[in-house]
């Protein structure tokens, strides 16, 4: 099932999506939400982030390809940052140029995680379990911030500007990804293109070993990490993440 938020006549409402129509549903997405008689054309509604996270992590230096062409060790335990959830922005929405920095902007395209119900210290074997679906993301990161005072790396602030994450069209519930690739196009030219089983560290592995160190909850995201090809952004760029079986999120920057 492919679930969106959405909104339509100024209410926001979420469903699952059938053909070129959403299915309005009532009640909570994570727990047995109720599906109304009430279809709507997609062309008629405003996409917004397919959930709304408590709390984003970020996966840095995640795929093999990366860390061998860098020269990154390979990590011996997942390395995270936390975006900003005020950072969440969906299919179609802009990404605005940040005000306060003048650097260079970069995308990534990512496969993200949604979590479907509290998880806490959870064993490997029972974490895709607590995986509710998947879907594409763009973590933009203000590069030139991260490391320009050489006393505090700025990953929070480089990482959470407005719209720094964006994250949809939907949620896949039926996704393998094991079997699939990601691929980014910028003003229509492909500049990523990867597997996503290169991971150090899958999905079900990161929810297991997040949630060792925090508890997440119903719609929190785990960005699983990016792999060759980022570049920076200009403004007026569209940044399209392509994954088969999910979608295409499509922003443009500025």
């Amino acid at each position: 099932m492919k679930w969106m938020r959405f909104s339509h006549g100024g209410v926001a409402g979420f469903g699952v999506v059938e053909g070129d129509r959403v299915r309005r549903h009532e009640g909570d997405l994570f727990d047995r939400p109720t599906p109304t008689d009430t279809l709507i054309a997609l062309a008629e509604v405003a996409w917004l982030p397919p959930c709304r996270p408590g709390k984003i992590v970020g996966l840095w230096n995640n795929f093999r390809a990366a860390a061998d062409k860098n020269g990154w060790s390979t990590p011996a335990e997942p390395l995270y940052f936390l975006k900003s959830p005020d950072s969440a922005t969906g299919h179609r929405r802009p990404i605005a140029v940040p005000s306060s920095y003048e650097g260079r902007v970069v995308y990534e395209g990512e496969l993200a995680v949604v979590i479907g119900r509290q998880a806490r210290d959870v064993a490997i074997e029972d974490a895709a379990s607590f995986i509710f679906g998947y879907t594409c993301a763009n973590d933009v990161t203000a590069l030139e911030l991260l490391h320009r005072d050489p006393s505090f790396p700025q990953w929070t602030r480089a990482k959470s500007f407005d719209g720094f994450a964006a994250f949809g069209p939907v949620i896949e519930t039926d996704f393998d990804p094991a079997t699939a690739s990601l691929r980014t196009l910028v003003g229509g030219r492909e500049r990523q293109n990867y597997a996503l089983a290169d991971m150090f560290f899958g999905p079900a592995e990161l929810v297991s070993r997040l949630s060792r160190d925090m508890t997440f909850e119903a719609g929190d995201v785990i960005f699983c990490g990016t792999s060759l090809g980022v570049l920076p952004m200009k403004a007026g760029t569209t940044v399209d993440v392509v994954i088969d079986g999910i979608g295409t999120l499509s922003n443009v920057y500025g």
